[in-house]
């Protein structure tokens, strides 16, 4: 050491201290567009799906929930990436990279399938304010007013805050399945067995909705566009992966409660149900009033939390591909289209959701079979975006990330293919 300099350990330590906390609030600055989307992903569709595994085969498809999660993580860090180098949006990309032509066709399948999962979520929400007596004349218009009001701050970072909250209230989920008091050690015994003697068609039905219900073609396009909208760099794309990681896990965790609370309860006692909302009310005698009332505000919130993600990835896509002014940060004068285009789409899917007598299961089963139709085409372009070196350069996927994502189209066909093959007839049944 030079003669005449000291180090002073207690200055290094105040150093490193000091760099940790930094980091720390680096990532609560660029932490938002992951874990939005990721508990976005646990709406109302989704709810229900994990309510029924939990009240028909127990625990059996927990440990599924939890491998689920490493796929939706590698399949999201990439439209991260791709949004935080680039700064384009996905739908930007598929226009420049590949015409008008191809993005017209991501564009039709994406609005109708983003309606159709619209009316899926006020269904949700129509349906839990039932169990307090609040009709859908009112909870259904009352839910559209508020999700047009999140928008129109003119701020970005408000509309973030907000998802935020709802994604904190997601996570009530987790204390009702407490409150049910289930057999931990059964739990841990069933969590990654197969229940042979259950393998039926609607077993297999199950298992297809919980993993098409995993990863949402608006997902990708809402998080590439929320980290471009939130100004994200390729600097921040560390802490990006670490918000997409928790996010991920954190979604799977909530899912996997969920068939927890019902298997505890509903299913020791032979309750089937047939969506979320007859899940929180059945929990209500078997786990108390508690166990059924956070389940009821847990199915709003992450019905609320999806619409809004829904809405406003269908908006920026929309915006990206013709050009219009399409930041939340911008006012409603000069975003006039893309606010329009985002309440027409909110309004639309209310006055659908309040038609009497909607077959609202049908309209779910056709939301599964168009997720399950338009992924393998949005995984497509996502592989070849994030393969292309113009684009990314050094960054672009590594053989692992492109061997999972093909998989996981390739299994999604299948899987779209076996649910439209049951769907339509209903009589075949391979598994007896």
């Amino acid at each position: 050491m030079a003669a005449g300099i000291k180090v002073h350990k207690g200055n290094v330590s105040s150093k490193k201290k000091s760099q940790i906390w930094t980091r720390i609030a680096s990532f609560f600055v660029v932490m938002g567009p992951g874990l939005i989307v990721m508990q976005a992903d646990t709406e109302a569709g989704s709810i229900t799906t994990a309510s029924v595994a939990g009240a028909s085969y127990s625990y059996h498809l927990v440990g599924l929930l939890l491998i689920l999660a490493v796929p939706l993580y590698v399949v999201q860090e990439m439209t991260a990436r791709l949004g935080s180098i680039t700064g384009k949006g996905h739908a930007y990309l598929i226009r420049q990279k590949y015409g008008m032509g191809w993005a017209w066709v991501s564009l039709a399948v994406l609005y109708l399938c983003n309606i159709a999962a619209l009316v899926t979520e006020f269904a949700g929400i129509m349906s839990a304010a039932r169990m307090a007596d609040i009709s859908p004349f009112v909870s259904v218009p009352v839910s559209a007013l508020l999700l047009i009001g999140v928008v129109l701050t003119g701020r970005y970072r408000t509309a973030e805050y907000i998802a935020l909250f709802f994604c904190m209230v997601d996570l009530l989920f987790i204390p009702a399945a407490f409150m049910a008091h289930p057999d931990w050690a059964e739990v841990g015994r069933q969590i990654f067995s197969i229940p042979t003697q259950s393998i039926t068609r609607d077993f297999i039905l199950v298992v297809i909705g919980l993993i098409g219900a995993v990863i949402m073609p608006w997902m990708i396009y809402y998080q590439q566009s929320a980290v471009v909208d939130k100004k994200l760099k390729r600097a921040d794309l560390p802490f990006e992966r670490v918000d997409t990681a928790i996010g991920a896990v954190l979604t799977e965790i909530i899912m996997a409660f969920i068939v927890i609370s019902t298997a505890a309860t509903l299913y020791l006692n032979n309750v089937t149900v047939n969506d979320a909302a007859q899940a929180a009310q059945a929990l209500i005698p078997v786990a108390g009033k508690y166990a059924g009332l956070l389940f009821a505000v847990g199915l709003i919130s992450a019905s609320f939390l999806g619409a809004f993600v829904v809405a406003i990835s269908t908006a920026w896509a929309f915006g990206e591909t013709f050009g219009w002014p399409h930041s939340l940060n911008f006012s409603f004068p000069k975003a006039r289209k893309f606010y329009s285009f985002y309440a027409g789409g909110v309004v639309l899917a209310a006055l659908i959701v309040l038609i009497p007598k909607i077959p609202l299961v049908t309209i779910t089963v056709l939301v599964e079979v168009g997720n399950a139709l338009l992924l393998p085409i949005v995984l497509t372009f996502l592989l070849l975006l994030t393969n292309d070196k113009k684009l990314l350069g050094k960054d672009v996927n590594g053989w692992k990330a492109n061997l999972m994502v093909g998989a996981v189209g390739v299994i999604i066909i299948l899987l779209g293919l076996v649910s439209v093959s049951l769907t339509l007839f209903p009589d075949w049944n391979p598994w007896r």
